[in-house]
């Protein structure tokens, strides 16, 4: 059954700051995190920037951020990891570049576990504005990782506005960290979110970056509105919103979810998407006509 037990999840509107040294960043990350008070915690995309911003100089070139926050990863990760045993749960932390086996730079956020143990996922999709300004390169895969809640999958920003990213996880959570500039971009990744929610009867969490940076173009500026989605079918709310945050508003978004909530959701469920999804793979081309 899942979940296995009742458990709590969070997404966060995270406000980005530019805090005086790695010290401050940690005790900030620790308050967040006992606030939270849940089982599964998600951070937003770029946030990790935070171990960059700490002491760092301004007026960086885009390229020059990259490269910091890379070397400074591991640090980020560990804090979190910390953290995470030290409060007993999941965490996907805020992603941030970082480099690759190859040595390439990716968007990389990590999913750690109680006991500190990690695992990366990195964004898959490039926007048009980091395929044109950044080192970025793609995740070669999506993930899928099987935990002590659930099966999860990571979707980070505009990997959720595709289908065919989300296809074949078989999730039954699905973390969407986000980073836009824009009411419309957090719009389009809320729509992506609310979509994947359907298509794969899963409880997605749209954790979005809050706040300006204009020292540093990666996260210059963030809009959001955290959310916890869901399919609008049997066993959770017709309108398919579990939680949601108001817009620019700073703070952590949360629902529990009971023991088998999700699993006998899928059973009961009105409609079975994930069922039908290869009737529209053989669907034949359409038929142009004109009247």
């Amino acid at each position: 059954m899942i979940p296995p037990r009742d458990i709590a999840v969070a997404a966060a509107a995270y406000p980005v700051e530019a805090l005086p040294d790695l010290d401050a960043l940690e005790a900030k990350l620790d308050h967040w995190v006992a606030s939270a008070n849940a089982d599964l915690l998600v951070f937003p995309e770029y946030a990790g920037m935070e171990v960059a911003l700490a002491g760092a100089p301004r007026g960086l070139s885009v390229a020059a951020w990259c490269h910091h926050a890379a070397d400074l990863a591991a640090t980020y990760w560990d804090m979190l990891a910390g953290l995470a045993r030290r409060h007993t749960c999941h965490i996907l932390t805020g992603s941030l570049p970082a480099h690759g086996p190859d040595g390439a730079l990716r968007n990389r956020a990590q999913l750690v576990a109680p006991s500190g143990r990690m695992a990366a996922q990195d964004k898959r999709i490039l926007t048009p504005w980091e395929r044109r300004e950044t080192l970025l390169t793609p995740a070669d895969a999506t993930a899928v990782f099987d935990t002590d809640l659930g099966r999860i999958g990571v979707l980070i920003c505009y990997d959720a506005e595709f289908p065919l990213a989300a296809r074949g996880l078989e999730a039954d959570l699905l973390l969407v960290p986000a980073c836009t500039d824009l009411p419309a971009g957090d719009g389009r990744v809320r729509v992506g979110a609310r979509a994947r929610a359907l298509e794969q009867q899963a409880v997605v969490l749209h954790a979005p970056l809050l706040g300006a940076m204009p020292d540093c173009p990666l996260i210059d500026t963030n809009r959001g509105r955290a959310g916890i989605f869901c399919p609008c079918d049997t066993g959770f709310p017709d309108d398919g919103i579990l939680a949601n945050g108001a817009p620019d508003s700073a703070g952590w978004v949360r629902t529990s979810l009971s023991k088998g909530l999700i699993s006998e959701a899928r059973i009961a469920a009105a409609v079975d998407v994930p069922g039908h999804w290869a009737e529209t793979t053989a669907l034949p081309a359409p038929i142009r006509r004109r009247i």
